[in-house]
């Protein structure tokens, strides 16, 4: 065996201990699990947008009439805050089953370790976990969007767009949230997570436009991930596209990454000393 041969043999064995193709047998266990217990669970998370557009987009958009919508052009009320919604919606879905689902296997459960110790890597766990997360925000982002039509508040054949931008939405908070809830420790902890996402989901351009704020704080809340959110489907649901759509876009794609690599890297952190 050469030198180099010998070289390429000790960089596959470092890859296989990072990742071993097999993230499908987290994916299935989720699934099984899911279907056994987590049912519930999961069709409960998907009726609290549409009860907040029922209340907010018909009870308080009788009084508000129309608003200005991203292209100019004057909207109903319940139109401008379903794509609002939507966002939350697949913010809620992917934060809870990469937040405290995680937190409990990890802590309590200790199914994590259990996966490592067999030939999964931190990847597979961290990929298995985070695609769990997409098909919940994908099932939420599918159902609000059919509300919406039969509510008659699709009127481009861009909307349907919503569908994938949602699973792109949900994949930057399950990845982040699952970084994030690898820190945690105690149930204590766990709030803050509350704490940090009832002020984005009030304060990100959900039920009004950015520019009622102070200048000051339109900028902090443009920092936000809903609010990059909430403006992509909001333009997303009228078809206008502007240079600000590939910013949103961008935002998103560099929140996986930064997720993705501190959920594997702390997984291997924690588990794989």
């Amino acid at each position: 065996m050469t030198n180099e041969d010998y070289r390429i043999e000790v960089q596959t064995r470092r890859f296989t201990a990072l990742y071993s193709r097999n993230a499908r047998a987290v994916i299935s266990r989720g699934l099984r699990a899911t279907k056994s217990s987590n049912w519930l669970i999961m069709v409960s998370g998907f009726f609290e947008p549409v009860l907040y557009l029922i209340s907010m987009g018909v009870g308080l958009g009788a009084l508000v009439g129309t608003v200005v919508g991203p292209g100019g052009e004057a909207i109903s009320y319940a139109a401008y805050i379903a794509p609002a919604l939507l966002a939350v919606s697949a913010m809620n879905g992917a934060v809870y089953d990469s937040t405290w689902n995680v937190f409990f296997k990890m802590n309590f459960a200790k199914l994590y370790q259990g996966m490592l110790y067999t030939s999964l890597g931190p990847l597979d766990v961290a990929i298995g976990e985070i695609f769990l997360a997409l098909l919940r925000g994908a099932m939420y982002a599918t159902g609000f969007t059919a509300v919406m039509g039969l509510m008659g508040l699709i009127t481009t054949p861009w909307a349907l767009l919503m569908i994938p931008a949602s699973v792109l939405i949900a994949f930057g908070f399950a990845s982040f949230g699952m970084a994030i809830t690898s820190y945690m420790k105690t149930f204590q902890q766990m709030d803050w997570i509350n704490f940090v996402m009832l002020p984005m989901f009030l304060f990100s351009a959900t039920f009004y436009p950015l520019s009622v704020y102070p200048q000051g704080i339109q900028w902090f809340i443009q920092t936000l991930p809903l609010w990059h959110g909430v403006e992509l489907l909001r333009q997303i649901s009228v078809g206008t596209f502007t240079a600000a759509t590939s910013i949103h876009i961008l935002y998103y794609l560099v929140m996986i990454l930064t997720g993705m690599v501190l959920t594997t890297s702390r997984l291997r952190k924690l588990f794989l000393k």
